[in-house]
């Protein structure tokens, strides 16, 4: 699996956490900023990132904001995208499970790092089950084509 994963100046914290996690897992990833502290504009970092998720230069994406709101709605913009906004682990398996997830977002000033950290881990881990989901999963694909 290969990873892209980015922050505005809202999620730095918890993007340098989940990487430490990525490192642990041996899950190759790159980075995509930011390095800063002071503000940024999300869409600059999170639609970058969805695009080359969309495009299959990554398997997946995970970005991080202040609420992980923003970069999800931009992210969401681009076709091929389905961009979950998750705080709590239990969602994190039920998108990658149901909705095959792509990216997942996350709001560092909503979460703390060990409850990132598990969301990441559950999101990583779980894979899509297909079935009866991959027809409605078929639906959302149908109607991006048809736009």
């Amino acid at each position: 699996m290969k990873v892209a994963i980015a922050s505005d100046h809202g999620g730095v914290n918890i993007r340098e956490e989940i990487k430490s996690l990525m490192d642990e897992m041996g899950i190759q990833y790159d980075d995509f900023g930011c390095e800063c502290d002071t503000s940024v504009d999300y869409p600059d970092f999170a639609l970058p990132v969805a695009q080359k998720v969309a495009n299959g230069e990554y398997d997946r994406g995970i970005l991080i904001c202040g609420t992980g709101i923003g970069m999800s709605i931009a992210a969401n913009k681009v076709n091929g995208i389905r961009c979950a906004l998750v705080h709590d682990v239990f969602s994190a398996k039920a998108t990658r499970q149901h909705n095959d997830s792509n990216m997942l977002a996350m709001g560092e000033r909503v979460i703390g790092p060990g409850l990132a950290r598990e969301i990441a881990l559950a999101w990583l881990e779980t894979e899509f089950e297909g079935g009866r989901h991959a027809n409605r999963i078929g639906k959302i694909s149908d109607y991006e084509k048809s736009k």
